[in-house]
């Protein structure tokens, strides 16, 4: 069996009865109010000057009109989508969840740019997981953009504030800045690392978290997606499960998480894929890898969560410097 991982920190498809019963308990956390932001025994500061800007940048309007950040071409055009005959559960629009959000920054010329993302447990309380393909793009300190997580947007909302991506605070694996979008697909995952938003408060402490799981094995059952479509005041979720996709193009080779969703489209990259864990939720994947999520609105993959997500997730938690492009 493969190892299991659980994102603890101290100080520092199918098996129908399982699957039936397992779907009653997410389907009721999914219908609740899901799991309370964690308590925080620290007073919140003053908030940082430049998340003071980003509440200022970030006004509904400019959220609205943000673009798919996700915006790189297929490789090639080798078919991802249904099966004939293939049951492809529905998503539904709702509110949101205190620990799923979404990043907003602004591209070289200046147009909003959208990627889903989710807290998870760590010890700075601050850390963000998303696709690769979403963050590579804000890797360094030099030019930030506008660069902000936005927990639990909806309809213009932002309940929980911005809290902006540190400067250096971006990492993805060296593998895929080296092998590139498609080549690289199998390590298309990162973390970012925030600073606290206008009010002082750090991000897991205003929000709570999820877990991180790795080596988990690639068939989860149920499977709660959720993501950020592009210009939608609301994020979707779908309920669902996740199996096991060997690549059949060249271009984007590896071993996947591939899950049946309609309505998954741009933007939704980098949302999680969560299962049932005690007391909340846990993370085993995110839309992105082959093809980077996949070509169509059905069906999604994500990178599989093993040693090297570990590995980025061990050095974003204790500040070790980021990788970056070679070139």
């Amino acid at each position: 069996m493969p190892t299991f991982h659980a994102s603890h920190v101290t100080s520092s498809p199918k098996k129908p009865r399982v699957i039936r019963r397992a779907a009653a308990v997410a389907s009721a956390l999914l219908l609740g109010a899901g799991p309370a932001p964690a308590a925080s025994a620290a007073t919140p500061g003053p908030g940082t000057p430049y998340a003071e800007q980003l509440s200022g940048y970030w006004t509904a309007a400019p959220m609205a009109a943000a673009l798919p950040g996700d915006t790189g071409s297929p490789a090639s055009a080798a078919a991802d989508g249904p099966r004939p005959g293939e049951f492809v559960p529905a998503s539904r629009s709702f509110d949101g969840m205190p620990q799923a959000g979404t990043f907003f920054w602004t591209d070289a010329d200046g147009a909003g740019r959208t990627c889903s993302g989710s807290v998870v447990r760590s010890r700075g309380h601050d850390l963000v997981l998303s696709a690769g393909h979403c963050l590579a793009g804000s890797a360094g300190a030099s030019v930030r953009r506008h660069l902000g997580f936005v927990p639990q947007y909806h309809d213009g909302l932002t309940p929980f504030g911005i809290f902006p991506v540190k400067d250096d605070g971006v990492y993805v694996s060296q593998e895929y800045y080296d092998r590139g979008e498609h080549a690289g697909a199998a390590y298309d995952f990162g973390f970012a690392v925030t600073e606290p938003n206008r009010h002082g408060q750090r991000l897991q402490d205003a929000v709570g978290a999820v877990e991180l799981l790795t080596g988990s094995g690639y068939a989860h059952a149920p499977v709660r997606m959720i993501g950020y479509p592009a210009g939608a005041q609301k994020p979707l979720e779908c309920l669902s499960w996740t199996t096991r996709w060997a690549s059949d193009d060249p271009a984007d080779p590896g071993t996947f998480e591939r899950i049946a969703c309609d309505a998954f489209v741009g933007g939704t990259s980098g949302g999680p894929m969560l299962v049932p864990f005690p007391g909340g939720w846990a993370v085993i994947g995110v839309i992105g890898g082959y093809h980077t999520g996949g070509n169509t609105p059905q069906v999604s993959y994500s990178a599989y969560f093993g040693s090297a997500t570990r590995a980025l997730y061990e050095a974003a938690t204790t500040g070790a410097p980021p990788p970056g492009p070679t070139s």
